[in-house]
Parts: structure tokens; sequence; C-alpha cells
């Protein structure tokens, strides 16, 4: 579920994103929807119709990092593509 290219507002890449990440923990749909709602209004107010879609992944892991470790890290694992386990503790500590 990393996000590469341009990016057009597209709820479905973002939910799925989520629900890959939560999936087994104790997240709620409702909570997915709600942390999809925060990303796609930050993502409204930048004013753009198109936008990097690392900046989509940032705001993913954003919400990650303060709704549920477990899930971020699976989040970070996929989307920041580690090349070895240095990288992903680094990543651990900084999330």
């Amino acid at each position: 579920f990393p996000y590469t290219t341009l990016f057009r507002s597209d709820r479905s890449k973002i939910v799925s994103g989520l629900k890959k990440a939560c999936e087994k923990r104790p997240i709620s749909t409702a909570t997915i929807e709600t942390v999809t709602d925060r990303i796609e209004k930050r993502i409204q107010d930048l004013g753009e119709t198109e936008i990097v879609s690392t900046a989509v992944g940032e705001e993913v892991m954003r919400e990650l990092s303060q709704l549920d470790q477990v899930a971020y890290v699976r989040f970070a694992s996929v989307y920041r593509e580690f090349k070895d386990i240095d990288q992903f503790m680094d990543e651990i500590k900084i999330g």
C-alpha cells in the first residue's frame, strides 16, 4: 500500500492502507473512517487538485503513529521499504 506518484484524492486507497495496517488490531471501522476524514481534510486544505503521493503516505504515518504503534510499524515497514533491520529499528525509535 505505498503511494508512489501524483495522488488524486482517493478515499478508498487511504482506507485500504489503514485497514491493512490495522488488521487484527483493536481499531474500529469508525476510527479508520475518522482518521481518513482527517487525512482528506489536511490534503484538501493544501488547495491542490493533485499532491505528491509521498505526502499522503506521510499523513497516514502521522495518524498511525498516534493511533497504534503496531499499525504504524506495519505501514512504515511497507511504505518505507526498509533495506535492513537497522533502518527498521531507527523508524521504531522515531515513530
